[in-house]
């Protein structure tokens, strides 16, 4: 399968993109649409994984936390493309750019079941932090880049 990696550059990129992160993050949750979105939409980096019919597989965020430190937040892989490396790709691109930007620390906060995944590409788990709309418990993750 042939993918890329791109930043949404237009309105209807960024509802689909958007459409994706409250179809596989708050739909399963029984959240409505824009919640979704937080107050630094526009602060932050957006990455999306698309095929070569333009659906996207995979989404991403980061945001820069401090002259050291970027965070990668709203992160989802496509169900049906989930172990094919299609995440790892994704997360690598996001830590490329904060290392583009002189950042040298990672962040994020992993859900439970993503844990083994972070872990596989280098990230320990520094503390348990929320239970996310009261279900789903969030772990704090770090790599140093």
């Amino acid at each position: 399968m042939i993918y890329n990696i791109i930043s949404p550059k237009n309105k209807d990129d960024f509802d689909k993109y958007y459409y994706f992160r409250w179809k596989y993050l708050r739909k399963p949750l029984g959240k409505v649409l824009d919640t979704e979105k937080d107050e630094i939409e526009e602060l932050s980096i957006h990455r999306m994984v698309i095929n070569n019919q333009d659906m996207i597989l995979a989404i991403g965020r980061l945001h820069h936390n401090s002259l050291i430190e970027s965070q990668i937040r709203y992160f989802s892989v496509n169900k049906d493309h989930r172990r094919s490396g299609i995440g790892s790709f994704l997360m690598k691109d996001l830590e490329n750019i904060a290392m583009n930007n002189n950042r040298k620390i990672m962040v994020l906060n992993s859900r439970e079941n993503a844990i083994n995944f972070y872990e596989s590409l280098g990230y320990k788990i520094i503390k348990k932090t929320n239970l996310l709309f009261g279900k789903i418990q969030h772990y704090k993750m770090k790599k140093v880049l």
